[in-house]
């Protein structure tokens, strides 16, 4: 198939069976088309939907992106992960405001120079709500054209990597970019799919080299796999009288940077430190069921401890800690699995009240 052949096919395609009313595709502007886009960064799109409808609910346009806080924002995106993500797309708004008076540049090397904003990302807001020619190669579209050229080499890889974008420039069609985008998308997510293609309903099967030679599903090569390093810690969930948790706000980069957290201890003798500095008085300590927790490069086996707080505690707390009261919890970025273990403590401290 030529170049004009393979867009003409996917055009087509797009036209009988593209997906058009998703949330982002209606009111289309750059801004609610890059939140999707960040969203949709290893996230699946069922996941995405209500996340983005109670995003754009609470933070509308770029400007109230970039004027919230950043717990706001934080709170929004509680639970999908990569929270470097939301980070960035608070500094992104804000760049946008104060350099570009709230318009997106329409370049995609200017675009691609914001937080967070790499070369596809660029791309798809260029193409998706500007109309300009600009190819992407997200994780669908790497994984059509991975097949359609049968690609060796993990697609991580910078010179395969290379190889793949020069792929997606020469099929990027002139005309009608926005449906062409979405629509190899869509390929990706609906037939192209990572273990069961639906082969016999692709448009570009007769131009697919691995369809063509039955390879289908060895294209793309996985990322070499790698074992994943084992860590453990302590979290001690203490509660006062009033069924509140201690928690403190991570630093702004690094693991869960910025999110609200519970404390982490090497082991139980380190909780009589904590609670001096807190001035805590400890009573009854009960160890709560573990939880491991999965990262992209380790995983993190966590023993978490609901301990009482006796006594009279201080209402506010120094510096970067606070009482996350469970009964009317304020609007906070929390790590997943510590969102997981304070609706533990919660049960537990319902079932068994002070």
């Amino acid at each position: 198939m030529s170049p004009e052949q393979f867009s003409e096919a996917v055009l087509d395609w797009y036209d009988r069976h593209g997906r058009k009313d998703l949330p982002w595709q209606q009111g289309v502007t750059p801004y609610r088309v890059w939140v999707s886009e960040v969203m949709l960064q290893q996230t699946q799109v069922a996941t995405v939907l209500d996340y983005f409808d109670r995003f754009m609910e609470a933070l509308p346009t770029v400007e109230a992106l970039a004027a919230a806080p950043e717990d706001e924002v934080l709170h929004l995106w509680t639970g999908l992960g990569y929270y470097s993500r939301a980070r960035n797309l608070h500094k992104a708004a804000k760049r946008v405001v104060e350099a570009f008076d709230g318009e997106f540049p329409r370049d995609v090397e200017a675009l691609a120079e914001l937080p967070g904003i790499g070369r596809s990302t660029a791309g798809a807001i260029a193409s998706l709500s500007m109309g300009l020619r600009a190819p992407i190669l997200d994780g669908n579209v790497k994984r059509v054209l991975a097949r359609y050229v049968a690609q060796d080499g993990y697609p991580g890889e910078p010179k395969v990597a290379r190889q793949l974008w020069a792929i997606a420039e020469r099929l990027t069609p002139e005309r009608r970019v926005a449906h062409y985008t979405q629509a190899m998308m869509d390929l990706g997510a609906t037939l192209c799919t990572r273990s069961r293609p639906l082969c016999l309903l692709c448009p570009v099967q007769t131009g697919c080299r691995a369809h063509l030679l039955g390879l289908e599903t060895r294209y793309p090569w996985p990322k070499p796999r790698k074992e994943l390093p084992q860590k453990r810690t302590l979290m001690p969930l203490l509660a006062n009288r009033e069924g509140a948790i201690l928690l403190y706000r991570r630093p702004s980069s690094g693991l869960w940077g910025g999110l609200w957290s519970l404390p982490e201890l090497d082991d139980l003798d380190a909780l009589a430190p904590l609670a001096s500095r807190h001035a805590l008085q400890l009573g009854e300590r009960r160890a709560l069921p573990g939880l491991t927790h999965t990262f992209s490069h380790f995983q993190l086996a966590i023993e978490p401890w609901l301990v009482r707080v006796e006594g009279e505690v201080p209402a506010v707390v120094e510096g970067d800690w606070l009482w996350y009261n469970l009964a009317t919890p304020p609007r906070l970025g929390l790590a997943a699995p510590v969102k997981k273990l304070l609706k533990r403590a919660e049960a537990e401290l319902h079932q068994q009240p002070a």
